[in-house]
């Protein structure tokens, strides 16, 4: 008998991936925490059912929520993470000398716990001493920062369950307050293809532009997500994402990654016209 991880992007659509076998299935205090083998994405996590991430295409997410504002940023010193307890945003955000400290903010720890056990190549971010773990709710650990961080990283779950908070104009509205004079916020900011997917990217686009002056979606394809198109907000109290790129000045860098480059950079935020579109009224124009 095969078995078969099935998730439902719509009442209509149905995506599914042969395993092999599962690995870990649990309940902790805030989720389902599932992990399965599979022949063609390998070892992958879900939550509440939901596709987290898999061996296979990872590298994409975490590269492009990570790499885009490091690029843009001149000198980041102290980064904020935001859920991301898989640890694969630390493990790209450690390859940069320039860091010095990292504080990861994780509601559940058995989503780290389990990542650490059974996901070794994303949670060997957790290895390096430069990062600090707090489980705490991300909403109430932003509330009495202020003037801190050089970038913040928020790579939540879906808008529903823990990772409602963080998606509220309150939760940008601090974030703002928490960084410094010229510090960057990334977002994963879901898929614009199913209809109810494109109205949270409208909400939540609109949130942040109440918050943040320069604000820009950029995008990449991750073939295990809704659509396979994904889309990242860009906000910044100073910088622009692409006039204040410097292509040399990160190749110089020479840090090894595998779907992230300086040519895609500025290419990830020239955007499909049905996704300007649903951006009209929303982001400001050039």
């Amino acid at each position: 008998m095969e078995l078969w991880f099935s998730e439902m992007h719509t009442k209509d659509v149905k995506f599914s991936i042969r395993v092999d076998r599962q690995v870990v299935s649990i309940q902790s205090d805030f989720q389902r925490i599932d992990v399965f083998d599979s022949p063609e994405f390998g070892r992958f996590l879900t939550l509440d059912g939901y596709m987290m991430l898999t061996e296979k295409d990872e590298f994409i997410y975490h590269e492009m929520i990570v790499h885009v504002p490091m690029a843009v940023h001149p000198n980041p010193k102290r980064v904020l993470v935001v859920g991301a307890g898989d640890g694969g945003a630390l493990r790209e955000l450690c390859k940069y000398d320039c860091v010095e400290e990292i504080d990861l903010v994780e509601i559940d720890e058995m989503v780290v716990q389990i990542c650490k056990e059974h996901l070794l190549f994303t949670a060997c971010g957790f290895d390096d001493e430069r990062v600090k773990v707090y489980y705490e709710d991300g909403l109430k650990f932003i509330r009495d920062r202020e003037d801190i961080y050089d970038i913040i990283i928020v790579d939540s779950t879906d808008p529903f369950g823990p990772g409602e908070g963080l998606f509220a104009k309150e939760f940008y509205g601090n974030c703002y307050k928490a960084l410094k004079e010229d510090g960057i916020m990334v977002n994963q900011h879901e898929s614009p293809f199913y209809k109810a997917d494109a109205l949270v990217v409208q909400r939540t686009h609109k949130r942040i532009v109440q918050s943040f002056p320069p604000c820009r979606i950029y995008q990449a394809h991750i073939p295990t997500y809704p659509s396979g198109h994904w889309l990242f907000g860009f906000s910044s109290k100073k910088y622009h994402p692409v006039r204040d790129f410097k292509a040399k000045r990160w190749n110089a860098l020479g840090i090894e990654t595998r779907y992230y480059n300086a040519h895609l950079h500025s290419a990830s935020f020239a955007l499909p016209n049905y996704v300007e579109e649903l951006m009209k009224n929303v982001e400001p124009t050039e």
